[in-house]
This record gives C-alpha cells, structure tokens and sequence, in this order.
C-alpha cells in the first residue's frame, strides 16, 4: 500500500524522513495484513520494507506503540479520504439519513479499494490490550466504527430525522452488518459489494427512519 507524505511534509520532517516513514508504515500495513498483528515484529516489517537494519525503524518511530500510532492514523485518514472521493467532497454532515447512507456504502466499498487496511483495523482492534502497543488504539477504533455514528444518530433524533431507538445499539448493528459482509468478501471475492452496500443502506435508512 502507498502511504502519502504530504502530512508528515507539514509535520516539518525532510522529503526523504517523509518517504521513509511512509515506506515503513506501508510495510507494516502489509505485514500486519498478510501475517497478523502478533506476527508483527520489526524483523519482518525490515524485511517487508527493504531496510538494511531494524534501528531505522526504531529511529523514526521510537518504539512498537508509536509505530502503531502512525499505523493507526494513516488508515483513518485513508479511509475519510475515500469518503470524500466518493462523494466529491459534497457530503453535508446535518444530512443525517443521507451520512448514513455514505457511511455504510463507503464502508463496504473500502472493502474492494483497500482490503489490507480493513485487515489491519481488525487486526488492531483485535490486539488492543497488547501492552507494547498505542494505549489510544481500542478508543480511536472504536470511535471510529460505533461512537461517531452513534453521535451522528442521536443528533438525527434530537432534529427528528431519526426514529425511537437507542444510537449505540444501532451503531452496533451497522458495524456487525458491515463486518458480516467483510466476512463473507473474504470467503468469496466475487461477491457483488456495490450489491450489499445498496441493500444493507436500504434496510438500515429504513430502520432509522422517524
């Protein structure tokens, strides 16, 4: 996966510290993809990147936790630059049903556009209580695949756009519905997704409506 330096160019790193640490980070996507979270150790992550020695791996990233930071960052932005691809960067926040309807749709599509870093967000939120890794890794996922719709359907209800049901278990049930379709791509990646995410949009913009 090709990770972009124009973020870590305005963190005031060099052009090669930028292309460095994005070809680390694209490396540890990939083995963390391929083999595990677990499976993970600076040994295989140097191998995976081509890199002479593990200490640059250390060198830029200090230690296992804030490797995993920029890991974790860098899927996040990955993903909401997928969104706003998708939607010409015009998707309006206070269309409730209409963000919904985005985010699952999006969601599922990333499964087909960026199927490794699905994996690594499993993977991450799966490993969370790994002592050696970032401390803020089950709260930014799981803000990221329950919270911050939650918040987003309990705004919905407070405008009246959304019906009677309580956010975080709805939020819940999108994410496993999502889930279930990632589960059933990997066992068939001929699995019709633009298919799913239209249906499993409809069935969920019908069970929040007011």
């Amino acid at each position: 996966m090709q990770v972009k330096t124009d973020l870590m160019a305005e963190l005031g790193l060099s052009v090669t510290e930028a292309a460095r640490r994005a070809q680390i980070i694209g490396a540890t996507i990939g083995v963390i993809a391929d083999l595990g979270y677990r499976k993970a150790t600076f040994a295989k992550i140097k191998e995976r990147a081509g890199l002479s020695s593990t200490r640059m791996i250390s060198y830029h990233f200090t230690n296992k936790a804030g490797l995993m930071q920029s890991v974790l960052s860098t899927v996040v932005e990955t993903k909401n630059e997928f969104l706003k691809e998708r939607t010409g960067g015009a998707l309006d926040p206070a269309d409730r049903p209409g963000y919904l309807r985005a985010h699952i749709e999006t969601s599922i599509a990333f499964l087909r556009a960026y199927p490794q870093c699905v994996r690594v967000l499993t993977e991450l939120a799966a490993n969370a209580d790994d002592a050696d890794g970032w401390v803020m890794t089950k709260v930014l996922v799981d803000d990221m695949r329950v919270h911050g719709l939650a918040r987003q359907l309990k705004q919905g209800q407070a405008e009246g756009v959304f019906g009677d049901f309580t956010p975080e278990v709805m939020a819940m049930s999108i994410a496993q519905a999502i889930d279930g379709v990632a589960a059933a791509h990997a066992a068939d990646p001929s699995l019709d997704l633009e298919k799913y995410a239209r249906e499993v949009a409809d069935a969920f913009v019908k069970a929040t409506a007011p």
